[in-house]
C-alpha cells in the first residue's frame, strides 16, 4: 500500500490514527488543512459554519501531485475521500460514539450549531457513505475507547 486516506466528521479521530499510521508505516504524513492554508486553495468563506470553501477540484490535483511525488503517504482530511479511487489504495473512515464525540467537540469549545452540523455529519454517516460512492477500499474504525493502532496494521499488512 502506498496511499491512505484517513477521513470522517470533524472529531472522530483521523489526525490521531492519521498521525500513528503513518509513524509505524513510516509513510509521510500529510494535513490537508495545512495544504489548503498553504496553497490557498479556499475559494469564499462560509460565515455561517465558520470556515472556508474549499475547491476540491483544484485540492485533488495538488493531492494527486503529493501521491506521485510519495513512496508511501497518509493523508488526514475530512475531505481526503474525494480523491478518485484510481489513486488512493484504502480509505480508513473514523467514527465514533456520538456522546463521545459531543463531549470532544465541546471540549474544543466549538459553537453550538458546528457542533450539531458535525453529530449530525456522524449520525448519518456523512463521510462513510460518499467513501462508499466513490468505490474506495474502505475500512472503518471506532475511536469511541481508543486506536488500536495494531488491528489496523494488520489490516493493511493483510489487505
Amino acid at each position: 500500500m502506498k496511499t491512505i486516506c484517513v477521513t470522517g466528521a470533524v472529531g472522530t479521530g483521523k489526525t490521531e490514527v492519521s498521525k500513528k499510521l503513518a509513524r509505524h508505516l513510516k509513510f509521510d504524513y500529510l494535513d490537508v488543512t495545512k495544504l489548503i492554508k498553504k496553497e490557498k486553495i479556499s475559494c469564499g468563506y462560509d460565515k455561517e459554519n465558520k470556515c472556508d470553501i474549499i475547491d476540491t477540484k483544484e485540492l485533488n490535483k495538488i493531492l494527486i501531485k503529493k501521491i506521485k511525488e510519495s513512496e508511501g503517504l497518509i493523508i488526514d482530511s475530512h475531505m481526503s475521500h474525494y480523491l478518485p479511487k484510481r489513486v488512493v489504495d484504502l480509505c480508513i473512515v473514523t467514527k465514533c460514539d456520538i456522546e463521545v464525540l459531543n463531549k470532544r467537540l465541546k471540549k474544543r469549545r466549538y459553537l453550538k450549531a458546528k457542533i450539531k452540523s458535525n453529530l449530525e455529519a456522524e449520525i448519518f454517516d456523512v463521510c462513510l457513505l460518499e467513501v462508499k460512492k466513490k468505490k474506495h477500499n474502505v475500512l472503518v474504525i471506532d475511536t469511541s475507547k481508543g486506536i488500536k493502532i495494531r488491528e489496523i496494521i494488520n489490516y493493511i499488512k493483510n489487505a
